[in-house]
């Protein structure tokens, strides 16, 4: 039996994967993946469609190395996560680094370093144009420019960045002057970006991609190309409604057909999204340690052995994943997607940090939200989904001095295939002094 009906990963694998490597653990779909990529790959587009994968959702080697086999270029958050893209055996010609960072001394070696290789570089705030902008006269690179739209939209407020309380790229009001001092210098900018946010509203993602193309038309007259950002939705549990790629693609390529019919100019379109290729194919693999009760008018507590050192989503942003019961003897007692009516009730899925917002089943106001779900025992697997995409990447895997999570690929020929090692107790302190 399958986990769900979007994944190949069945019951018998989880059971493998946590006999063999231990619990907790990661555990990557590789055939829901490739799908995702290729689901990516198909949106619609009037001149050309790059993808470029964010690889902060998920910056696995193995992972990077499967995305961009499929053709997917790269979106690298900061200078680090390009040089390890590149590490990866990324070339730097499908990286682009959009960062707030601004890289000075042997980090701005390494960024001209990776420029004249072919890395593009978005520039996000007046100060990178004032210190890239000696070095790109100089060489003439293409250049990208990411700018702040003062609308957006995310699934909490936390995951909005377009709006006036986040300070991603520059903003509209200072783009006078940026295009001044890049016209004194000589630069140009081939490329022009916007992203408002991460699972927000499909209605504002639409509406972004009419708002930035205004901005090309008055403002850029070098772009051939435009990045509408990621933030495209998926759908984790199933209630949830994801992103309709097909129609916004379709929306995109009308709208920028007709910006060329108005002004003569084909432009080449750049996505880059991160949840919406790995969420799904990730889960995270848990057993019961302890069964708690808080009074006969209180909570039933599952707690478990990877909790928010595994997956922080629920306490930073009230996130839901849903939950898995599997019985000692291979059973599937619940699913989130096929809830039975014998044995269930409100519980609370918890983990073993010494932390009351430790807890997988929290409101957007950290508030506990009990969850229906089969009563497990201890001994039995709780397994989260939807944690392919900012589970690994943000967890606060050494609060309480807990390690680092194996990860774990589910092979397109079905074998299970260790990508991270569990971190040591000696590994943790190596660097203490």
């Amino acid at each position: 039996m399958r986990l769900s009906s979007f994944s190949s990963v069945g019951i018998s694998a989880v059971l493998e994967a946590a006999y063999a490597f231990g619990t907790p653990l990661y555990l990557y779909d590789e055939s829901l993946l490739v799908e995702k990529c290729q689901q990516a790959l198909s949106m619609p587009s009037a001149y050309g469609l790059r993808v470029r994968y964010a690889m902060k959702a998920n910056s696995n080697r193995t992972l990077l190395r499967i995305i961009a086999g499929q053709g997917l270029h790269i979106d690298a958050s900061s200078l680090n996560e390009a040089k390890r893209a590149e590490m990866a055996g990324i070339e730097p010609e499908r990286i682009m680094l959009t960062t707030q960072e601004v890289p000075e001394g042997a980090d701005r070696q390494a960024l001209e370093q990776l420029i004249l290789r072919g890395m593009k570089y978005n520039v996000c705030s007046l100060r990178q144009l004032r210190l890239i902008a000696d070095f790109a006269s100089a060489n003439s690179p293409a250049l990208s420019i990411r700018v702040h739209p003062g609308i957006g939209s995310g699934e909490s407020a936390s995951r909005n960045t377009g709006d006036d309380y986040s300070c991603f790229g520059i903003h509209l009001t200072d783009i006078d002057e940026a295009l001044a001092f890049a016209s004194e210098k000589g630069l140009r900018f081939t490329q022009v970006h916007v992203h408002i946010g991460s699972g927000g509203d499909p209605e504002l993602w639409r509406q972004n991609i009419d708002l930035e193309l205004g901005f090309i038309e008055k403002y850029f007259p070098d772009a051939g190309a435009v990045n509408f950002g990621g933030g495209l939705k998926e759908a984790r549990m199933p209630h949830e409604k994801a992103a309709d790629i097909e129609a916004l693609g379709l929306y995109a390529k009308q709208q920028i057909e007709a910006f060329y019919h108005r002004t003569g100019r084909k432009l080449h379109m750049e996505i880059e999204p991160g949840t919406f290729i790995a969420a799904n194919m990730g889960y995270v693999v848990t057993t019961v340690r302890d069964m708690k009760k808080t009074g006969e008018s209180g909570l039933c507590f599952a707690v478990v052995d990877g909790g928010m050192d595994l997956n922080a989503r629920p306490l930073l942003y009230g996130a839901q994943h849903p939950f898995y019961v599997i019985s000692k003897d291979s059973r599937l007692l619940s699913s989130e997607f096929d809830m039975p009516d014998i044995g269930v009730r409100g519980m609370m899925v918890v983990g073993t940090c010494c932390e009351s917002g430790d807890s997988l089943c929290l409101d957007s106001h950290a508030n506990s939200a009990p969850r229906k779900m089969a009563v497990p025992e201890t001994g039995d697997l709780i397994v989260i989904g939807g944690a392919g995409a900012y589970c690994s990447a943000m967890a606060p895997f050494n609060y309480n001095s807990h390690l680092q999570a194996p990860e774990v690929l589910y092979t397109t020929d079905k074998q299970l295939k260790l990508i991270r090692k569990r971190q040591t107790l000696e590994q943790m302190v190596a660097n203490e002094l």
